[in-house]
């Protein structure tokens, strides 16, 4: 009798432990804050899109989100803040990008994080057009076929600009030289602003921009489109053709960022945190917004942003190893 009447409370401690964390998952957030990481520093394209979709997500659900920028190391330092957060309850979440989640591990050869194993994947939140533009003034070609053939003529190679090591503009153009054998250097700047700068001055020949970096400079003819490096021609810039439909076959390349938490945190939560997104994007403002900013939004479920993430890790691993790019 003993021994039932013990079973019998050892159950019920049990059903009422389960009770009470699914009475807490149903709550959350339970009118507490949420602080959502920026690896990068505040005025810049990641923290911007943070600071126009954070109000919409955290009126979703009934709270407020407060964004933090913790830049440095390409990005590690704010991604190992999340992925080393404890406990693993969704108060604290990440806005990666291709950097932080796809290049790191390979770029890096001791890393504080592993994008795989330490962060769940929310939701892919949006991605950017790239596009291949030159300074008409120092390469003066129309299309890839034409800088291909100057690039043939010029022993010393052609210099591009990157605004660091690992970023979507320096991948991309490391890339390119891979398909097309073309010599191109890489000059590297702290940020991309200076590449910019020294593009339109004449300093370098040609660089990877998004497509709201490139706008103003394409339209006063400072700088000229030659390709566009996504899977699609820009709408924006409909005759831009493609590198793939320039020759370079497979060729595609876009920027790309979403919402990561620590491993271990609730499925409620990730799936409150994935439906909060898609509610603030929805207002046409929103999007029209983010869209004048060059910034495409996307959404999606976990499992569609984590095979993303595991094929642009595998992409991106083969580039770098095989122009045996390193860490700065």
């Amino acid at each position: 009798m003993q021994r039932r009447s013990l079973l019998r409370l050892a159950g019920a401690a049990s059903l009422a432990s389960m009770a009470g964390v699914s009475s807490a998952q149903a709550a959350w957030p339970n009118n507490q804050p949420i602080k959502l990481i920026v690896p990068y520093p505040a005025g810049g394209g990641t923290d911007f899109f943070a600071r126009v979709v954070s109000p919409g997500m955290g009126e979703a659900l009934g709270t407020t989100i407060v964004v933090e920028n913790r830049p440095g190391a390409s990005g590690i330092i704010g991604a190992t803040a999340v992925a080393r957060q404890l406990p693993a309850d969704g108060y604290t979440f990440l806005l990666g990008d291709m950097t932080t989640y796809a290049v790191n591990p390979s770029m890096f050869e001791k890393i504080s994080y592993d994008p795989l194993k330490d962060l769940a994947p929310v939701t892919m939140t949006a991605k950017f057009d790239f596009m291949l533009v030159v300074n008409p003034n120092v390469l003066p070609v129309n299309n890839v076929q034409e800088l291909v053939a100057l690039a043939a003529r010029t022993p010393a190679g052609i210099s591009y600009g990157s605004p660091s090591v690992g970023t979507t503009h320096h991948l991309a153009t490391e890339l390119l030289a891979r398909d097309t054998g073309m010599k191109l250097v890489a000059i590297t700047y702290k940020g991309g602003g200076p590449a910019v700068q020294d593009l339109l001055g004449g300093q370098i020949g040609l660089m990877f921009l998004d497509r709201a970096t490139a706008r103003p400079h394409l339209e006063s003819g400072k700088l000229r489109a030659i390709a566009a490096a996504g899977a699609r021609r820009i709408a924006a810039y409909p005759d831009v053709p493609t590198l793939a439909e320039s020759g370079i076959k497979g060729f595609e390349v876009e920027g790309w960022q979403g919402f990561t938490v620590r491993t271990g945190t609730p499925q409620p939560v990730i799936a409150a945190l994935n439906a909060a997104y898609a509610k603030a994007i929805a207002p046409a403002e929103i999007r029209r917004k983010l869209g004048e900013a060059g910034i495409d939004t996307v959404g999606g479920p976990p499992e569609q942003f984590t095979a993303y993430i595991q094929s642009e890790t595998t992409k991106w691993r083969t580039v770098i190893q095989s122009r045996g790019i390193k860490a700065e």
